[in-house]
């Protein structure tokens, strides 16, 4: 608590029309914020017990009148945030599933951006399986404050070299703590996994070739513990990838932009050869489903220019329960 605050403490005067907010008593540390402008709205007030640092409170929601709730937990600096909305109710980001819904998909945008001199770009996902919400530090400094499960944070800078990271409950209990490697201007997914015995942290490199000539990149993690080697198949007959293992990501393919429809299934079919692109599928074959057992399916439209990685994470304690987790990069 900063004591110089209350010396500088002067009652607001009452003036005729105008609605003064008490401030927060105690008065908040520099950077935790305190009442803000409630917009025309007199009843604004402040956030009650205020929020640590970092953590924000209410936004100016214009002047519309909408309000616009925040983000819980805020991002880290330069990740984004709840923004002021204008005069409309678009949602933050612009993003929009394609066709208009994504059902069971959950499609998450990002940018890569440039990475600091002599520090690596990373972000942490949680692929763990019946575990509640997880906080994440990295040396000793609090990296994200709630990462719910099938969920992604944006990239962020952490400095290279071997560095600690620790994953704990919101309890403070430490599920893992574990050295890793950060190289220099690496860019890289650290995922929280399931293992036989407890959980583990996978790194897993996201440098790829920059899409060009109107590709993009695609490919096909396997992070859920409860499946066999899935092959990763399209109903012309097409193998993409085959025998994907739990904690294998495979390699970055070239796709051509086009509505493509992936299934999982087991077979012995061999993969086509890596080098060959992924061409479109003819709309004919949409909705046919290959003569296979199939655990699950991909049902995606493709863009120019981006990065796509599908994970599969577990939806179910059955055998080869699975479900998409489809980030998308520029």
């Amino acid at each position: 608590m900063n004591q110089n605050a209350f010396s500088s403490f002067v009652p607001p005067a009452q003036q005729a029309g105008r609605v003064i907010h008490e401030p927060t008593i105690p008065l908040p540390n520099p950077g935790e914020g305190g009442p803000v402008y409630p917009g025309n709205d007199a009843g604004g007030g402040a956030v009650i017990p205020l929020p640590n640092p970092g953590e924000g409170g209410p936004v100016y929601p214009g002047d519309d009148g909408m309000t616009v709730e925040p983000v819980i937990p805020l991002p880290n600096p330069g990740e984004g945030g709840p923004v002021y909305p204008g005069n409309n109710n678009n949602t933050p980001g612009g993003w929009v599933c394609p066709g208009g819904g994504c059902g069971s998909i959950t499609i998450l945008p990002g940018v890569i951006g440039t990475v600091w001199p002599g520090s690596s770009r990373t972000r942490f996902l949680n692929a763990a399986y019946g575990y509640s919400a997880f906080r994440i530090f990295v040396s000793n400094r609090r990296y994200v404050n709630l990462l719910n499960y099938a969920s992604v944070t944006h990239y962020g800078q952490v400095p290279s070299g071997y560095q600690t990271v620790t994953v704990t409950g919101t309890d403070g209990y430490v599920y893992i703590q574990k050295t890793m490697p950060f190289q220099a201007n690496g860019i890289t997914t650290i995922a929280i996994i399931n293992t036989a015995g407890g959980l583990d942290l996978l790194q897993i490199t996201d440098s790829c070739c920059p899409p060009s000539n109107g590709y993009s990149s695609f490919r096909v993690g396997n992070l859920a513990f409860n499946t066999t080697p899935l092959d990763v198949l399209m109903s012309d007959g097409r193998v993409v990838y085959s025998d994907l293992r739990f904690k294998e990501v495979a390699a970055f393919k070239r796709i051509m932009p086009g509505t493509y429809q992936f299934f999982y299934a087991d077979t012995n079919l061999t993969a086509m050869p890596a080098h060959l692109d992924i061409e479109t599928l003819d709309s004919a074959w949409l909705g046919v489903y290959p003569p296979h057992e199939t655990f699950g399916s991909l049902y995606l439209n493709v863009v120019s220019n981006a990065i796509y990685t599908v994970y599969l994470l577990q939806s179910g304690s059955g055998r080869n329960n699975i479900q998409n987790l489809i980030l998308m990069d520029r």
